[in-house]
């Protein structure tokens, strides 16, 4: 493993200066949170860095904030603690949930938000060394080759899926991400910060190389709204999602006003379904309706070679969030 310096940012706007004195110096830098994820990709050798920048002594950001009826929450709050939030858990369940259901409880004490939200992509390809689109190459080997956990849904030329469980419910919840660089600080909507392979075969997101995600923005939830998120894993333990989905459901009673389905392990992005959101709107959930939902989530995917089972995993996925929130008291 290669030898790094380490660097403690006061604040955000320091750590985007020292990763632009080390570009500046052609030093390769790397931003850490919980680091978790970063030194599996050290270990792995995916990534070399020669700086890393430590946000850990960075004051307030692992924070929850209220703010005009919604929440601010700081980047480097655990996933431990978002998922223990009384607030997150009562009003944003679906982030809650999601933030529970990441790795096991030591990688929960550690890990962060902003850190789960911009993981690399844990395809064996991509982690072992292969010169495949991610790493740089011309070609993705997934395609032909081993391909049970990969995607089903907007592949191509890469076939990853996004490893992020906060993902689909931050984009579920409408969220808004925060993001500090050179030029200051700016805001986009949690769905336009994610990019597809064919965008960007190098990178998931739209972060620069000296920019970072300094937290996310919830907005108040509607009084009806109801939130879950549903993972099935390929055992109980530390694993990535197969399949799974994150549904928030605007509820007058019994009848749905609006409906949001983003679904993870399928796609190289968290991957909403809005055909399928439609088909609620204005109704009574019912076990059929709920069945039509699962289908329509699905009605566009294709396959590789040896991951077609995720279709019908995913649609009992969305079927059962959907009918356990129509039910929910």
């Amino acid at each position: 493993m290669k030898t790094f310096a380490n660097a403690n940012a006061r604040d955000m706007q320091h750590a985007v200066a020292l990763a632009e004195e080390a570009h500046r110096d052609g030093r390769e830098t790397a931003f850490a949170g919980g680091g978790s994820d970063l030194l599996a990709q050290v270990k792995d050798g995916v990534v070399a860095p020669d700086l890393l920048v430590n946000l850990k002594a960075v004051p307030a950001l692992d924070q929850v904030v209220s703010s005009a009826g919604g929440v601010a929450v700081g980047g480097l709050i655990t996933l431990d603690a978002l998922g223990r939030h009384p607030e997150i858990r009562s009003r944003f369940t679906v982030l809650a949930e999601a933030a529970g259901t990441v790795a096991t409880p030591q990688i929960r004490n550690l890990g962060t938000l902003a850190g789960n939200v911009c993981q690399r992509p844990w395809c064996w390809y991509y982690r072992n060394g292969f010169q495949c689109y991610k790493a740089g190459g011309s070609q993705c080997f997934s395609r032909a080759g081993e391909n049970q956990l990969h995607a089903i849904l907007g592949g191509g030329p890469s076939y990853i899926v996004h490893p992020s469980d906060t993902a689909p419910a931050l984009v579920a919840l409408d969220a808004t991400f925060r993001i500090v660089g050179p030029e200051g600080e700016r805001t986009l909507p949690a769905v336009d910060f994610f990019v597809l392979p064919r965008q960007n075969p190098a990178r998931e997101n739209v972060l620069g190389n000296e920019e970072v995600l300094a937290g996310v923005e919830l907005p108040a939830p509607p009084a009806g709204l109801r939130s879950t998120y549903v993972k099935i894993m390929d055992r109980e333990v530390w694993t990535h999602a197969v399949v799974s989905a994150a549904v928030a459901l605007d509820m007058n009673q019994d009848e749905c006003r609006a409906a949001r389905i983003v679904l993870g392990g399928v796609a190289p992005v968290p991957w909403r379904v809005p055909e399928a959101e439609q088909l609620l709107v204005g109704q009574r959930i019912t076990p059929v309706l709920a069945r039509q939902v699962g289908e329509a989530a699905l009605a566009q995917a294709q396959p590789l070679s040896k991951n077609a089972y995720k279709v019908p995993l995913t649609t009992e996925v969305v079927e059962r969030a959907v009918l356990a929130l129509a039910t929910q008291a």
